[in-house]
């Protein structure tokens, strides 16, 4: 019982994480409208760079502040906000299509450094003894991912009740007109490039701070941590979630990652070693599978807004008699 519990805390810490990211990319995308396709690129910014802020002096490579937890997040946030920013500058005039590109190739520009750079991020052997909050929990494994679980659900729910204070302000009401018709915003004197910059930066922050949180959990990064195939479930997690809404962000994080985990356990079960990498690609046929009846039962997600579905007859007649008696 206790080690279900113990699992059950360290499930949840890892969605939480997710969730976080998730948040980032539904402020760009959901918010604004922006095709963030390097997802996993902000977040290896945010854990690189919380690492080597805290972590112990090491002479095989620049970095080792060891600096507290706190001031790696903040600087996790900061590194990640700002690249995000400079990355919108750059590319936020493009169409959709060719931002998705964009970004894509700096996620994998990211992906080449982190494997490349040794001297500052330990190459692909990443980078170890990274501290963990309260880790002196850490002889108690039940104790300590309840503890993992309540500092990420604190921040979570911060970040959460922040954008959603910030979606419902003028600023949010700004970003909601620039995707819905950015000709009119910009006719009541809106910079486009100005606020999705701004948008772009705080959701390449979030993004970061989840990598950072991920890494003090883990206590270890590595470049093979920030493959395009984390880009590929956060998306998932939006869509089936809903795109614009913070609460289905946060539940379909936890969704996607309880059939990601159930199926990986599953593979484990049903097949024997030899087989199980193989079967591991049942892992992105199951969500792939979830993801076409989520939208064919409900296209824009579990919390999306309904579309709203054309009337004949009868009801052609009375809805415009309804609309009138409304305003």
């Amino acid at each position: 019982m206790m080690d279900l519990l113990g699992y059950g805390a360290f499930f949840l810490t890892t969605a939480l994480i997710f969730s976080l990211v998730t948040l980032g990319l539904n402020l760009q995308w959901g918010l604004t409208g922006l095709f963030n396709v390097g997802v996993a690129g902000f977040v290896a910014i945010g854990a690189y760079t919380s690492a080597l802020l805290t972590t112990p002096d090491d002479a095989a490579r620049l970095g080792g502040f060891d600096l507290p937890i706190l001031v790696g997040w903040l600087g996790a946030m900061l590194v990640g906000g700002v690249a995000a920013a400079i990355t919108g500058i750059a590319t936020l005039r493009l169409r959709s299509d060719y931002l998705a590109i964009t970004t894509f190739g700096v996620a994998v520009v990211v992906q080449l450094v982190a494997l490349n750079a040794q001297k500052l991020t330990g190459g692909p052997f990443g980078i170890g003894f990274i501290p963990r909050p309260l880790g002196g929990l850490a002889e108690t494994p039940l104790l300590f991912n309840l503890s993992n679980l309540a500092i990420v659900s604190v921040v979570t729910l911060i970040v959460y009740l922040a954008l959603e204070h910030l979606s419902r302000s003028p600023w949010g009401r700004v970003l909601k007109a620039l995707r819905e018709d950015e000709r009119a915003a910009i006719s009541l004197g809106k910079s486009a490039r100005f606020y999705r910059v701004q948008a772009f930066g705080v959701g390449g922050a979030i993004m970061a701070l989840a990598g950072a949180l991920q890494a003090h959990f883990t206590g270890f990064i590595a470049p093979d941590n920030y493959m395009p195939a984390l880009t590929f479930q956060v998306w998932v997690m939006l869509i089936v979630g809903g795109a614009g809404s913070n609460i289905g962000a946060v539940i379909g994080s936890i969704l996607v990652w309880a059939i990601w985990a159930g199926s990986g356990a599953l593979t484990s079960v049903l097949f024997s070693p030899e087989q199980q990498a193989r079967a591991a690609s049942l892992q992105i046929v199951a969500i792939g599978v979830m993801l076409c009846v989520i939208l064919l039962v409900r296209p824009n997600g579990l919390f999306g807004d309904r579309p709203r579905r054309a009337r004949f007859g009868k009801g052609a007649k009375a809805a415009p008699d309804e609309s009138a008696a409304r305003s």
